[in-house]
């Protein structure tokens, strides 16, 4: 009301079920646990507006709506228009990303009527914007398929996440910060079963359990030894008689 804004359905049914959400893990290193993912959506009462008042008392102190440049470009190509941080838009902070940025409930269109189209943005330390998700429930769930990981939010952008934060995605995240090389090679990262492999061994069981165990050769002479005794001894007794 105070914004005269609606908040979206999806948002809306996530702070009816929880007032924000923090989630924070830690990594041991030599026995010492180091803080490392953290993923946070902003509570109803942190849900500030960006730009809409000076951060100074002075009246001619300077603002974000000042950095408007209206050279800049919008909307080409498959780019989505950029938001505002002047009136033409109402722009809401739903994680400070640990002053690596902010993620951004955004309305683009804010005159004259607030529209209740919302998109979720990206505003980076430099104040640049990028595109993340339409919708909250998307955004949520890169929240928590990124794990929270330092500087996540970067991956979406032109320049990438930092070297550092780079050597995390490759030990928890391999995938996601390998995007170029699974489009390249998606086989590498696919688990292919073929059925004719898997059940080979299979088929050579019963072949296996047929073959009887070997004799040692002693035993076996003995035994045509016995037997052939046995039957030259009638012959010998006819051929005596």
């Amino acid at each position: 009301q105070k914004n005269s804004c609606v908040l979206p359905e999806d948002l809306k049914n996530f702070y009816l079920m929880t007032d924000g959400f923090q989630m924070t893990w830690s990594v041991k290193t030599d026995d010492t646990p180091m803080p490392l993912g953290s993923m946070v959506i902003n509570s109803i009462s942190k849900l500030c507006r960006l730009g809409g008042s000076s951060m100074y008392t002075l009246p001619s102190a300077p603002t974000l709506a000042d950095l408007e440049d209206d050279t800049d470009e919008e909307g080409n190509g498959d780019k989505p228009e950029k938001p505002h941080f002047d009136s033409r838009s109402l722009i809401f902070e739903l994680d400070p990303c640990n002053g690596n940025g902010k993620v951004c409930l955004v309305y683009k269109h804010a005159e004259p009527v607030v529209s209740p189209d919302t998109e979720i943005w990206f505003l980076d330390r430099a104040l640049y914007w990028h595109f993340l998700t339409k919708t909250f429930t998307a955004y949520y769930r890169l929240l928590i398929t990124h794990l929270g990981l330092p500087q996540w939010q970067y991956a979406f952008t032109s320049y990438g996440v930092s070297p550092q934060a780079k050597q995390w995605f490759n030990m928890y995240k391999p995938i996601t910060i390998n995007t170029a090389l699974l489009s390249e090679e998606a086989d590498s990262f696919v688990n292919k079963l073929d059925p004719s492999k898997v059940f080979k061994s299979k088929n050579k069981t019963p072949v296996l359990k047929k073959k009887q165990p070997p004799q040692p050769p002693g035993s076996q002479k003995s035994h045509t030894s016995m037997t052939s005794a046995k039957t030259c001894s009638p012959a010998g007794n006819s051929s005596r008689k």
